[in-house]
């Protein structure tokens, strides 16, 4: 085949498009490839697919936000996050406040939204849909001023976030257990009170939770944790409604009874837990609330207010 045919089995678009891929180096505890080659495999396939494509890695925590939002304002087509919870809160905050087409390259230890969206895990399968796939809109939730795509937490929660955030600390399902026991010997659970649960129309989903003791409170807009784990079953992606999940104190005992359907998918609300759906509500305690955002901490006031920011991010899933 000539130089001529083989430039006609690939058109190329007349205006040019413009992709930037962020890339955690450090996200997950198995990746097989080096920098550098997942570096060349995000400008191949995307350049492949018609993008004028840039490849940024990452250099703390702050770097994908800062990447993202600089894309936004020189001017981009497409986002990509290539690695964990953290990174794809980071590029999807930005694709979402300029609504930018988003993508993800799964690349971190549980991976939640990618999965709930039914990602591939494969990067190059990945990079096909983050090129060539649907755009499908979900919503977001924003927190106390932050916005999360997958989960938030409160509680128990958010001190597990902020343990596997400290440096140096174990990654992997492998970290979350280690963490989760080390926490449990001494986390002492608040007391909440969850008021003026809204649906969309503002009316009232149920009675307020005034006073009530907490392990943790879950705000899920996806169903996943991550690693197969669920939360939230009925969660989801685009109904405007962010499935509120309280479990209250209790023994370890009882909590292994039930990882069984959390890994299942079918925990439901009984002894122990309840389970809400709002597009808004209100979070108040005694002392200033610590939370996280799709596994980042945060601090937040003595009231903390969630409100759904529906179909806010155009997200790229398989056809």
């Amino acid at each position: 085949m000539d130089a001529s045919a083989q430039g006609a089995a690939r058109p190329r678009p007349l205006i040019a498009v413009k992709a930037v891929v962020v890339i955690n180096p450090i996200a997950g505890a198995g990746r097989t490839r080096t920098i550098g080659a997942c570096v060349d495999l995000a400008r191949r396939v995307l350049t492949e697919h018609g993008y004028d494509t840039e490849v940024l890695i990452t250099e703390g925590p702050s770097s994908a936000s800062d990447f993202s939002r600089t894309a936004t304002k020189k001017g981009v087509d497409l986002l990509v996050a290539w690695g964990g919870d953290g990174t794809v809160n980071g590029v999807a905050c930005a694709a979402a406040d300029a609504n930018v087409a988003f993508a993800i390259v799964p690349g971190g230890s549980g991976n939640g939204l990618a999965r709930d969206l039914g990602v591939p895990f494969d990067p190059a399968a990945a990079l096909k849909v983050a090129a060539s796939g649907a755009v499908r809109r979900i919503d977001a939730g924003d927190l106390h001023g932050s916005l999360f795509f997958n989960v938030a937490g409160i509680g128990f929660d958010a001190r597990i976030a902020e343990r596997l955030a400290s440096p140096g600390h174990r990654r992997g399902l492998l970290g979350y257990v280690i963490a989760t026991y080390g926490e449990l010997r001494e986390y002492v659970p608040g007391t909440y009170s969850i008021c003026q649960a809204r649906n969309l129309d503002g009316s009232a989903t149920a009675p307020d939770l005034v006073d009530h003791r907490a392990l943790f409170i879950a705000l899920a807009n996806s169903r996943q944790y991550g690693n197969g784990a669920q939360i939230a079953p009925r969660a989801l992606l685009d109904d405007g409604m962010i499935e509120v999940v309280v479990v209250e104190p209790q023994s370890g005992f009882s909590i292994m009874q039930q990882v069984p359907a959390f890994f299942r998918g079918t925990l439901r609300e009984g002894a122990g837990i309840l389970m809400r759906s709002a597009a808004s509500i209100e979070i108040s305690a005694a002392q200033p609330i610590r939370f996280h955002v799709d596994g980042e901490p945060r601090s937040g006031s003595q009231l903390i207010r969630l409100q759904v920011r529906k179909h806010v991010l155009p997200v790229k899933v398989s056809h």
